[in-house]
């Protein structure tokens, strides 16, 4: 199939499937059902149960999803990038374990810490702790980072494993729960938030884009080009690292999205990053959509998105491990 007609397609697909997760969930709402919803919403007319359930529940979870989806996806393009690597993900930097940690402090000790504002700070902490500990190597390089991201992400999960041993059952559940990542909680005033930060964290790197083209190739070739390699690497991380903490700080962690999808979109369009960052995001909106309808239109109870997320990423890894990852590259 044409490149052209794949791109648009997957551009456009986030509309496609949000319209449809308006009406596919637990409680069957018909289309005509959410149409009506939606202008009698507009029209501030009489509520009535479908108004809640379109309006207050189902699109600022549809929105919420979106966005995650939109800005793991972009991330997980922009690390893959710079490391050159296709098995990096936007958490290799040992964000989830920071955010983790952050949660479960705020759950178990800390009552009147809110969870999103510990688990985002944390998470912004662990990345600052491994490019710290990257940069006593001398030069800040790719192989440092990962392995800094590496022992900074065990040493949060140590102490998270500490605090799940400490606290009593409730709030260990919770504690899991959150981890598990869920969109149970999102509402407009979370849908707004979140938006405002991700155009902070997203439209720089989106504008960007294409100097992940040299940056990519190498420090030699992206250095012969003009490119301070260190410098816009590192904006390019801290940018990343925004946006995935404020995603997990809004839904909790949810793993495999900024690893699958930018291969697919690889897979389809090629490695050029101005076109492969656009479909990506799209095709992680997309994603993360159908991941969450999913989550809540199986059971008659919510199940955690991560759980959808990574039933679907692990098969992906383990294609991608028999090819050795040589296809979804592209070379």
């Amino acid at each position: 199939m044409n490149k052209r007609i794949i791109s648009i397609s997957i551009l456009l697909s986030p509309i496609f499937i949000a319209a449809l997760a308006l009406f596919w969930g637990a409680y069957d709402i018909s289309p005509s059902q959410v149409i009506r919803a939606i202008w009698n919403s507009v029209a501030l007319s009489q509520k009535e149960t479908e108004v809640d359930i379109v309006m207050n529940i189902r699109l600022p979870r549809i929105l919420l999803s979106g966005l995650v989806g939109i800005a793991l996806s972009g991330s997980g393009v922009t690390l893959q990038g710079i490391f050159k690597n296709p098995l990096v993900d936007p958490f290799i930097l040992g964000i989830s374990a920071g955010a983790a940690f952050g949660c479960a402090i705020a759950i178990g000790f800390m009552e009147w810490l809110p969870v999103p504002l510990s688990s985002f700070a944390f998470g912004l902490l662990s990345v600052f702790l491994a490019y710290s500990l990257a940069k006593t190597q001398g030069e800040v390089s790719r192989l440092p980072l990962v392995l800094s991201g590496i022992v900074v992400s065990a040493f949060f999960t140590a102490l998270v494993s500490i605090i799940k041993f400490l606290v009593d059952p409730h709030r260990l559940q919770s504690i899991v729960f959150w981890i598990m990542g869920s969109f149970a909680l999102a509402d407009w005033d979370g849908v707004v938030s979140l938006f405002i930060g991700l155009c902070i964290a997203m439209i720089p790197m989106f504008a960007m884009r294409w100097r992940l083209n040299p940056l990519s190739m190498g420090d030699e070739e992206a250095s012969s080009l003009g490119i301070d390699v260190k410098k816009e690497r590192l904006l390019f991380i801290a940018l990343s690292s925004l946006g995935v903490c404020l995603c997990v700080a809004k839904a909790g962690i949810i793993g495999w999205t900024g690893l699958m999808v930018p291969h697919l979109a690889r897979m389809l369009v090629g490695p050029d990053h101005k076109l492969l960052m656009p479909v990506a995001m799209a095709g992680g909106a997309s994603f993360m959509i159908l991941c969450d309808t999913i989550a809540r239109s199986i059971t008659s109870y919510d199940l955690p998105v991560g759980i959808i997320s990574a039933s679907l990423g692990a098969p992906f890894f383990m294609y991608l491990m028999k090819k050795g990852g040589k296809e979804a590259w592209g070379n």
